[in-house]
């Protein structure tokens, strides 16, 4: 999962992000609302956490701008206001959180998973293609009940090919969703790591047939056929 996180608190953006990150997530992060808003509104993110109190544009701002073009990205807000009427606007502003200042990681942590589910109306943290497995919740991945060991990035890329199994993706999709905005990615980067892929994915296993398919000119395919 793809995060940006929009937060001016310099120490509390860096503890977010490194928990995050811990937990296999690629989180990008803005330390002001007009950053917040520019990156919000050109990248593409698979859920957006938003401090209500920003320098530039404030929270609430950016939700219903980010509204009225279009973009319906999961928003989490985080506030130091914790009051009822408070959460009532953030909400009401196209918010679909609300969590209030100081709170554990942990539940940081569930609700984003919860709001990770939410788009595809979906209880399951499982995605199954063919004999493959994968558990968002545990980072488990397995094929015909057979362990894979996968690294960070390759769970990443890993995850983002099965949410969309028999869809061509392009490399720049891939780079977009599974690497961070800034990143210095090379041209062979995204072959690189389709091979690491192939190598646990499909090569073990000669008596099934490869997941992992090249579209020569488009990108890449993961599915049966």
């Amino acid at each position: 999962m793809k995060i940006l996180l929009v937060e001016d608190e310099h120490k509390i953006a860096n503890a977010i992000k490194q928990g995050l990150m811990q937990e296999h997530f690629i989180v990008d992060v803005a330390f002001d609302g007009t950053e917040g808003f520019d990156i919000a509104s050109s990248e593409s993110y698979d859920l957006i956490i938003l401090d209500r109190m920003l320098p530039g544009i404030d929270g609430l701002t950016i939700c219903k701008k980010l509204r009225d073009i279009n973009n319906h990205t999961p928003i989490l807000m985080l506030t130091a206001k914790g009051q009822v009427n408070d959460k009532v606007e953030g909400l009401n502003s196209g918010a679909d959180d609300y969590l209030a200042k100081p709170f554990a990681f942990e539940e940081l942590l569930a609700r984003i998973k919860a709001l990770g589910r939410r788009p595809k109306g979906s209880v399951s943290e499982q995605i199954i293609v063919g004999g493959l497995t994968l558990n968002t919740n545990t980072f488990e991945v397995k094929r015909l009940n057979k362990s894979i060991k996968l690294s960070a990035k390759e769970f990443s890329l890993l995850e983002y090919l099965m949410k969309h199994q028999n869809k061509i993706i392009t490399k720049e999709q891939i780079i977009s969703h599974v690497w961070s905005y800034d990143s210095d990615i090379l041209p062979n980067t995204i072959e690189v790591f389709i091979g690491y892929l192939r190598n646990k994915i499909d090569k073990p296993f000669k008596n099934a047939n490869p997941l992992i398919h090249t579209v020569r000119g488009f990108g890449y395919r993961i599915g049966e056929k």
